[in-house]
């Protein structure tokens, strides 16, 4: 009897400290996690898609209709200005600037001394006349010879002068700087000209890009051989958010990550900020520098870039998720004060991926629930439990990830 009375009694102190327990667990509140405001570095970046790209490019073709000989150059190869990308057949050509060579060497060798010794038997000729003339003349006035015989030789006098006038200024075109070498000089200048157009360079320093040529293939002027990318600073082409306009400026430092090189980050700021939108994707085009491009960059090689927009050395700062209601920089968030719950509303500065900055409404030390949009009446009582902050580093995020057309899936 005693040992039932006994149990009963055990039975009974047992409920009622089940029921005071519960009591005291609802008088206390539910158990709920939440932050510690503290004060840390933040540091606020637009996280971006993009791709390499050059300043300027060029394109090269051929300025005659030949066959191709031999291709020296593909895709990837550095080039210097004067390098042979390309040899062309050309051998009508050549057998032109053989000819026009031969020109030249029969002006030397022929033409040349055979108007020298034309226009010495002319001046012979013109001596002989003379002489004629002044015997016929002679004569005449003493009544020996006809004045017709005068007249004859008069007028031979006159064409034999004539002949000497032709050749000797047939001599001096011909003469070594006359206008007959200097001829000859500029059309073996203009056939070696279109012979050089068969062996195709580079006119500039830079990486070749595309090839659209092989051995055997017909090229015609206006067709596209290589297109090259100039050497000179490399950048990077990055669409952004048209709601990070008012957070981007010249010159802003970023760290940009190429897809296929993930742990190789670089340097890089911005240079561009386009004027316009683009109104189909709401982006705004942003270029940035690379200060000291990497050897493994290619272009149009996908990267992601973090822009540095902002940065506190030392800021109080709140986990994005503890906030609620944000309307500009205006917000809320659940304040455990005495183990009450209180909506209290703060302003921001910086915002980040995880961390936002906290400019007032809240101190050093103050206890907020992690999730803001709990529904708990003003006053309700709750059992906080310290989370760690979503970020131990000093960096906050603001992401914007964007892909270009070609990238979207």
């Amino acid at each position: 009897m005693r040992a039932a009375h006994y149990k009963f009694v055990v039975i009974i102190i047992l409920l009622i400290l089940a029921v005071g327990l519960g009591i005291l667990r609802w008088w206390y509140g539910p158990k709920l996690i939440g932050y510690t405001i503290t004060s840390m570095p933040l540091v606020q970046t637009v996280v971006a898609t993009g791709r390499v790209v050059t300043l300027s490019r060029a394109q090269v073709g051929s300025e005659i209709t030949a066959v191709v000989l031999e291709r020296l150059v593909q895709e990837g190869d550095h080039v210097m200005q004067g390098d042979v990308l390309l040899v062309l057949r050309a051998d009508d050509i050549a057998a032109q600037v053989r000819q026009a060579e031969a020109a030249l060497t029969e002006l030397s060798t022929s033409r040349r001394p055979q108007t020298e010794v034309a226009l010495a038997n002319a001046e012979i000729q013109l001596a002989q006349a003379s002489r004629e003339t002044l015997r016929r003349k002679a004569l005449t006035e003493r009544s020996l010879l006809p004045i017709e015989a005068l007249e004859q030789a008069q007028q031979a006098q006159l064409l034999a002068d004539n002949v000497v006038e032709m050749a000797t200024l047939k001599a001096v075109a011909l003469a070594p700087g006359g206008v007959e070498e200097l001829l000859l000089h500029e059309r073996l200048a203009a056939v070696q000209a279109q012979l050089a157009k068969s062996v195709v360079r580079s006119a500039v320093r830079g990486t070749v890009l595309t090839r659209n040529v092989e051995p055997g293939d017909m090229v015609v002027p206006g067709r596209i051989l290589f297109t090259l990318a100039l050497d000179g600073s490399t950048e990077l082409l990055v669409p952004l958010d048209e709601r990070n306009l008012s957070r981007l400026t010249l010159q802003q430092p970023a760290v940009a990550i190429a897809d296929a090189y993930l742990d190789k980050p670089f340097p890089a700021h911005i240079n561009f900020i386009a004027p316009s939108i683009d109104p189909q994707r709401g982006t705004v085009e942003v270029r940035l520098i690379v200060d000291l491009a990497p050897d493994f960059l290619r272009q149009d090689m996908t990267v992601s870039v973090n822009i540095e927009t902002a940065r506190r050395e030392q800021t109080l700062v709140i986990p994005n998720d503890a906030l609620g209601g944000i309307q500009g920089d205006q917000g809320h968030v659940l304040l455990v004060h005495n183990g009450k719950v209180q909506r209290h509303n703060v302003t921001l500065g910086l915002r980040g991926l995880t961390m936002t900055e906290v400019i007032a409404g809240l101190s050093d030390g103050d206890k907020v629930l992690a999730d803001a949009a709990l529904s708990l009446p003003e006053g309700t009582r709750v059992r906080f439990t310290l989370q760690k902050h979503p970020l131990t580093s000093t960096t906050g995020n603001s992401d914007t990830r964007n892909k270009l057309p070609e990238q979207l899936n």
